[in-house]
């Protein structure tokens, strides 16, 4: 399935059916009057989040969404049904944004979250409504009103716990086919993978959280060099970023610095995130080579740095437990702010003398 994580689209909710005009006319019946039913009301345009989709593909052949207008009122008082809605079904972690690409209608993060983008107009009333002493016989009925159209934007944030970032060719698509069931493309030549891709990480039972792979990011990706920073949004989820270094490159510290230039510059709160720095391809070098390396890439990043070899697996489990760890203490955060809000919401306060 192609992989697309921003898509346009129009919307539009149904109008409102119009009130009737009516009289009872009947033999034997004195007196009939306005009979006139009012209009049903026009369907809404709702989003849902759901889970089993990743991708908005779906939006690329269907950019038109419309719901059904409202069914005119009718004689004797009969009601006109409402018209049906229509719903758009998102990924988990999608954004709906307003036309101008900026504005954050909504964020859809929970399964089963639903969000009303468009209100369907109401339905006019009927001339029954317009009876008064000095107006028995009512000649009006009211129109119904128009719907809501404009266009919106949808875009995907993959949400992982963890994300792989680096120059291309830093072995992350490796290192995901490794710890993970993911098959991402790899090959020996630089922007193989073109598009994120995840992976489920099972350590041990209970021990289990998503990892993502970003395409790589070149000198200038934030002024759209190699494929850009597009990919960037979705590791803006993530609890901590895995930053790979190619040990066998020319200059370590100087790969190190270019992505986290581009970090930087994208902005969003990537710089901010906790990162693990890791010496990738160490089975490609000698030990004099990894030690200089090493060396330089610990004075670059101001951190410790971890030694892993993708392909023999050397030092691959002890850095997905530290990124397990460091997810759980996300989660505790996140349970801990939850719980505190709710509180708040219900005027809990701790007890004080």
């Amino acid at each position: 399935m192609k992989f697309l994580d921003q898509a346009r689209v129009y919307i539009k909710s149904g109008q409102g059916g119009q009130g009737c005009v009516s009289f009872r006319r009947e033999k034997y019946i004195e007196f009939g009057g306005p009979d006139g039913g009012d209009g049903g009301a026009g369907g809404d345009v709702w989003a849902e989040a759901v889970e089993g989709l990743n991708t908005l593909i779906d939006y690329r052949y269907r950019q038109h969404f419309k719901a059904a207008r409202g069914v005119h009122g009718s004689g004797r008082n009969r009601t006109g049904p409402d018209g049906d809605g229509v719903t758009l079904k998102v990924p988990v972690g999608t954004q709906i944004l307003d036309e101008d690409n900026e504005t954050v209608l909504a964020d859809m993060t929970e399964p089963g979250q639903r969000v009303l983008l468009a209100k369907g107009g109401r339905g006019g009333k009927g001339n029954a409504h317009f009876t008064t002493s000095r107006n028995q016989a009512p000649r009006i009925s009211q129109p119904g009103e128009p719907g809501e159209e404009r266009w919106i934007w949808l875009r995907l944030k993959l949400i992982a716990d963890a994300g792989l970032i680096g120059l291309p060719n830093a072995g992350k698509s490796t290192l995901l086919s490794v710890v993970s069931a993911a098959t991402p493309k790899i090959a020996d030549y630089p922007f193989t993978t073109l598009h994120p891709n995840l992976g489920v990480v099972d350590l041990t039972p209970g021990a289990r959280f998503v990892l993502a792979d970003i395409p790589g990011l070149i000198e200038g990706a934030h002024e759209g060099a190699g494929i850009g920073d597009r990919f960037l949004g979705h590791v803006e989820r993530c609890a901590m970023l895995i930053h790979l270094v190619d040990a066998s490159g020319e200059d370590p510290a100087g790969a190190y610095a270019v992505v986290r230039g581009e970090l930087d510059a994208y902005g969003g709160g990537l710089g901010d995130k906790p990162e693990i720095v890791v010496l990738n391809k160490i089975d490609a070098v000698d030990d004099d080579a990894l030690d200089a390396a090493e060396a330089a890439l610990r004075e670059a990043s101001g951190r410790e740095v971890l030694r892993l070899s993708g392909v023999t697996q050397d030092g691959v489990r002890p850095l997905m437990f530290k990124v397990w760890e460091a997810v759980q203490a996300r989660q505790a955060d996140e349970r801990a702010a939850k719980e505190a809000a709710i509180a708040a919401q219900r005027g809990e306060t701790g007890w004080t003398p």
